[in-house]
């Protein structure tokens, strides 16, 4: 379970924002160097207040108490008088108001005078502080009453400050005894507290100033990262949907090219076939009527090889009547410079001509300008329509209408046939495909339906995108 918890709360962290993490780990970071640059200040300060504010004591203790003092090398208890002097300057006067015991020590542990009779001559074991002293070094330390050895000390109820001065001889500077002797230290607690506080709200206030200078240079870089990632991936985001904009066009384009060419090889067989049904068969007619015995047999009435004749040349006249109707289908009349009303109009008459079939049309809305592009698939899209309803509905109710709601063009031809079945009859026999690739390569809407009513063929192009083409 461990580490997947801690997976767990790695992929937390990094799902938060760069600024999130920094203003986090960076403020626990901060938070531990204010405290820990804190402490070793507010240490430092303290030990330099309480050295700086015990030297000034001891030398002014020394100063009253050093000439009251034997020659301590031999001396090995203080004389009644000298004893005396020290209780009279300890007891009245600056000092005793700012010492509250005071003790002198001898080097082997002894006490040769305090405060406190009762300790006068006895012995005890030199502590660090003593020993320290007696090498030359003024030890201070500020004691708390939990902190203090004294039971005395202690029971005074009072914050003191302890201090260990080494009586030197003064032509030799050696260490001879050593002054004990506690301070009173009220004022010295106060100033020394307000110290710490002042050094502590210094130590916040740098920290905190570097920390939010530092968040504000992150802040700003994490909201340049983020705006450049979304941009990045808005980018990625287009060019993904591009890329499949062009991968779908590629295989619509393939697909278009294997279906233009099968359109192509149906469209030569439909030729092929009209021309075989048509004026071929009708010429083939006429060489029959050619090589017949009526005109071959010299003694045939002339009356006779007339009628033939005739029979020939009108046989002749529908082949070519059929061969222009055929091209006529095939040439594309001149559209570009025709409005849209001109355009359906040609296309239904050239229908009618050819078929022979009544064509109903309708056109309602406005006018609008179409690129050459758009008014060629309008044209070719009614005259496959028109010729699909002909070869198989049989031109019954054939209709072409036309509507135009401002922004889009709608076309629909329809007829009022037998219908068919979509699902039944694939698309590809009634030329439905190459309408629909016609029609959408321009960006239009193209949809069949059919029942036994008839079929309707519609396409909707965009009048606004075809203008602009």
């Amino acid at each position: 379970m461990a580490p997947y918890r801690a997976t767990g709360l790695i992929d937390r962290w990094n799902a938060l924002s760069l600024a999130t993490q920094f203003l986090l780990a960076g403020g626990l970071f901060s938070l531990s160097a204010m405290i820990v640059v804190g402490i070793s200040v507010t240490s430092q300060i303290e030990a330099a207040v309480t050295r700086n504010s015990a030297s000034a004591t001891a030398l002014y203790v020394d100063s009253v108490i050093a000439p009251l003092l034997p020659d301590m090398r031999r001396s090995e208890v203080l004389e009644e008088s000298v004893a005396h002097a020290l209780d009279e300057t300890l007891g009245q006067g600056a000092l005793g108001k700012r010492l509250q015991s005071f003790k002198l020590w001898r080097r082997d542990g002894t006490i040769l005078y305090s405060t406190n009779k009762d300790l006068v001559g006895k012995r005890f074991p030199p502590s660090d502080n003593l020993r320290a002293a007696f090498a030359g070094d003024m030890v201070a330390e500020f004691d708390k009453l939990d902190d203090l050895d004294s039971q005395a000390e202690r029971d005074s109820g009072l914050h003191l400050l302890e201090i260990y001065n080494p009586v030197l001889q003064p032509w030799s500077g050696e260490v001879v005894a050593v002054l004990e002797f506690y301070e009173i230290a009220t004022d010295f607690e106060t100033n020394l507290r307000q110290a710490l506080v002042r050094t502590w709200l210094d130590v916040a206030a740098v920290t905190a100033i570097f920390f939010l200078g530092l968040s504000a240079i992150v802040f700003r870089g994490s909201r340049t990262i983020r705006s450049q990632s979304r941009s990045l991936k808005q980018r990625i985001a287009e060019l993904s949907d591009l890329l499949a904009q062009n991968r779908m066009l590629r295989l619509r384009v393939q697909r278009a090219s294997q279906r233009a060419t099968a359109l192509n090889e149906r469209y030569l067989r439909r030729i092929g076939a009209d021309l075989h049904d048509g004026p071929a068969q009708l010429v083939a007619l006429a060489a029959l009527g050619i090589d017949s015995p009526v005109l071959a047999d010299p003694a045939t009435p002339a009356a006779a090889r007339a009628r033939e004749l005739q029979a020939i040349k009108a046989n002749l006249d529908d082949a070519m009547r059929e061969i222009r109707n055929v091209s006529k289908g095939l040439v594309l009349p001149h559209v570009e410079n025709a409005e849209l009303t001109e355009i359906l109009e040609l296309a239904v008459r050239a229908h009618e001509e050819r078929t022979g079939v009544k064509v109903m049309l309708s056109m309602t809305g406005g006018h609008t300008s179409l690129s050459p592009a758009a008014k060629i698939c309008l044209f070719r899209f009614i005259q496959e329509a028109l010729n699909n309803g002909f070869r198989h509905a049989g031109g019954a109710g054939q209709s072409v209408a036309k509507h135009f709601d401002g922004e889009r063009v709608f076309i629909e031809v329809s007829d009022t046939g037998p219908g068919f079945d979509p699902k039944i009859v694939h698309p590809e026999g009634l030329g439905l495909v190459g309408l629909r690739e016609r029609v959408e390569s321009l960006g239009g809407q193209f949809a069949v339906t059919s029942s036994q009513n008839g079929t309707m063929v519609k396409m909707v192009l965009n009048t606004v995108e075809m203008g602009q083409a």
